[in-house]
């Protein structure tokens, strides 16, 4: 059975490459835009059902690809959420990651990461999927934040933070799944591809 991650993350490769699969890479490309009142919490289970329909039309429309009887596509989304319930998105400049990791410190917010399976063969079937985790930031000081801001790793991160980056280690406890903060609940994810008739070899 053929996997395919439709991610570009390094950080979700780096995660399912963790459950010993062999997978393919294919990023999709779709409009990440929140619609006019949608709940954060359907806006990013729609982007990863959309990310995945997204690759499996390129699967169909793709003449270049010879393509295996039964292919899963996994897709994924991920969206800190803070306690205001306001979207924790990329930031947009160093000054933006600035001012949000100054409202982070000390508190907590959600991080919420929707899936998406989309098994491709005779028939399609899909699965989406949400885990979410309570992460607590620590105090961290403004030097901090601007040393971690230099290095260029928040300017691509939901929240501005990467919970993994182990020299400004932002975080100061979580509840809940480790691997959903980075990018993709590895332990939802096991089951959810059991579930939809993926077989782990022993």
């Amino acid at each position: 059975m053929r996997l395919i991650l439709a991610s570009s993350s390094p950080r979700r490769r780096e995660l399912l490459a963790k459950l010993n699969l062999q997978f393919e890479v294919i990023k999709p490309e779709i409009d990440e835009s929140l619609g006019d009142g949608e709940l954060l919490v359907d806006y990013v289970r729609r982007l990863s059902r959309e990310k995945a329909e997204a690759v499996a039309r390129t699967l169909d429309n793709s003449s270049a690809l010879i393509l295996a009887a039964d292919t899963i596509v996994i897709a994924a989304d991920t969206i800190g959420v803070d306690e205001a319930g306001d979207l924790l998105g990329k930031p947009t400049d160093a000054a933006d990651a600035r001012r949000m990791l100054r409202r982070l410190r000390g508190r907590a917010h959600d991080v919420i990461t929707a899936f998406t399976l989309h098994r491709h063969g005779d028939g399609a079937t899909v699965i989406t999927r949400q885990e979410r985790t309570v992460v607590r930031m620590r105090h961290f000081s403004d030097a901090e934040i601007d040393a971690y801001i230099e290095t260029g790793d928040p300017l691509d991160k939901a929240g501005s933070y990467a919970i993994q980056n182990e020299a400004f280690h932002p975080v100061e406890r979580i509840e809940g799944s480790y691997s959903n903060v980075v990018g993709l609940p590895l332990e939802a994810l096991e089951t959810a591809l059991g579930e939809i008739g993926f077989v782990f070899s022993s």
